[in-house]
């Protein structure tokens, strides 16, 4: 499970915008946070499957990796671009889909060859289209799933959706968060998995990230503090997560991606209730 939240000026305090995402595991895993590269390379060994260069040298980045993946949960590129995906529920049932790219390997690739959110989305298009997505998202277990992502330059945001290789998109015009369910309306109307309890599960967290992010200006301290924050569910489903056993918030990331000048993050692995966050910037 995950939360992802952004913020477009003039939305935000400093009139740059923000992006926070926290990222829950299951509790024995292990997140990583670093800077990677550019580089030039003819293939690329992605989690699961081996796909073709970019064809031209990569985008630095800075980003959150659980330790056995290649994919990131979330992170921020040079050029200003911030990502991260959450686990949706759908119609299809991603077991038994032949190995292809996981969401966290599209995080990835998103941040190493898209120079802005809009060629992000367009790239994660064709990605899909070409090696669909497939293959576990957990070490050990076979538990593969769909993915919802969050883009954001200094000027733009998107919200894609997918089911497999299927997926819709929607501009970000003002604020806007997501979570472990489809929130395009199209796309919810006929795809949302029917048994998905997502009242108790999902619905009390985006409510309160839209609390948050109505509170507006929207700054990093605000995001910080509700990253941080024990709200929005029950039994431990709350924004910074706590279900024993299950899933855990294990990592969490803070950009700010001004358009004049280089982005700036703010990342902590662990419960954000109880570490602090320290800036690393791509």
């Amino acid at each position: 499970m995950c939360d992802c939240l952004v913020a477009l000026p003039p939305a935000t305090a400093s009139g740059r915008t923000l992006f926070a995402k926290n990222s829950d595991r299951p509790p024995s895993e292990m997140q990583v946070v670093e800077r990677v590269p550019p580089r030039c390379e003819a293939t690329t060994k992605a989690t699961h499957i081996e796909i073709d260069g970019p064809g031209k040298e990569t985008i630095a980045f800075v980003g959150s990796r659980p330790t056995w993946m290649w994919g990131v949960e979330h992170g921020v590129n040079a050029a200003g671009v911030a990502a991260g995906n959450a686990t949706i529920y759908t119609t299809l049932d991603p077991r038994g889909v032949p190995d292809g790219l996981t969401g966290m390997d599209l995080v990835r690739l998103a941040l190493e060859r898209a120079p802005t959110a809009s060629e992000a989305v367009d790239l994660i298009g064709v990605l899909l289209r070409r090696h669909g997505q497939g293959g576990t998202g957990h070490d050990g277990v076979d538990r593969p799933y769909w993915s919802s992502f969050l883009v954001a330059d200094p000027r733009q945001a998107f919200v894609i959706e997918t089911s497999g290789s299927e997926f819709a998109v929607e501009p970000v015009l003002r604020t806007r968060t997501t979570s472990n369910r489809t929130t395009i309306p199209s796309f919810d109307a006929e795809h949302r998995h029917p048994g998905q309890p997502v009242d108790r599960l999902v619905d009390r967290r985006l409510a309160a990230s839209k609390a948050v992010l109505g509170a507006e200006p929207v700054t990093v301290d605000a995001l910080k503090a509700h990253l941080r924050s024990h709200v929005g569910g029950e039994d431990g489903y709350t924004i910074c997560m706590h279900v024993p056993g299950v899933e855990v918030t294990a990592a969490s990331m803070i950009a700010e991606l001004p358009v004049d000048g280089p982005p700036h993050a703010w990342f902590l692995t662990g419960s954000p209730c109880g570490g602090e966050y320290t800036r690393i910037d791509p």
